[in-house]
């Protein structure tokens, strides 16, 4: 969260704006000083706005909102260096949503790893509304990491990435191996 900080110094103090009178008199000093202490983290961040919306520059609690602004859920078990550069690349990701493609280079960004998968592009269909669908095709996914280290891989963070950036009706099963 924003906040004053301590020894924070404005580049332009109240004061210098005020009129000469107002400039000498102590009292005034005073007052706008205390002012200039609440003032600098707000200019200092308007000042560095473009740093500020800039997901691999951002502050870690301001890479949050802007992964809000762009629909990507973000987990804290992801490391902050992956969680910049999956919000970086967040409008190529929602362009593929839903695809094979997509699926593979966000799972890719997310982990590190080489990704291997399997979708066996079944579909099904029923004449009647609701009713059961027919055969054994239903759509299923399968999601492979290869990586160095397995164990830097949340089981859960990946099954709930993929869960979303799946279609809906597809069933899947994630698994991480090593190299």
């Amino acid at each position: 969260m924003r906040g004053t900080i301590e020894g924070m110094a404005t580049a332009d103090p109240i004061v210098e704006m005020m009129p000469a009178v107002y400039q000498e008199d102590e009292f005034t000093n005073r007052f706008t000083a205390g002012l200039d202490d609440v003032m600098a983290p707000i200019i200092s961040v308007l000042d560095c706005i473009d740093a500020y919306v800039d997901p691999l520059l951002s502050p870690p609690d301001f890479l949050e909102w802007l992964a809000e602004w762009v629909g990507i859920p973000l987990h804290q078990d992801i490391p902050l260096r992956r969680r910049r550069i999956l919000v970086a690349n967040a409008v190529r990701l929602h362009r593929m949503r839903g695809t094979v493609t997509g699926l593979r280079i966000q799972v890719e960004l997310l982990t590190g790893g080489q990704v291997e998968l399997a979708d066996n592009g079944g579909v099904s269909w029923s004449d009647t509304p609701g009713g059961p669908l027919p055969g054994e095709d239903t759509p299923r996914l399968a999601v492979r990491v290869r990586t160095a280290d397995p164990d830097s891989v949340p089981l859960d963070v990946l099954d709930d990435v993929v869960n979303w950036a799946k279609p809906a009706h597809v069933v899947h099963r994630v698994e991480v191996v090593g190299q």
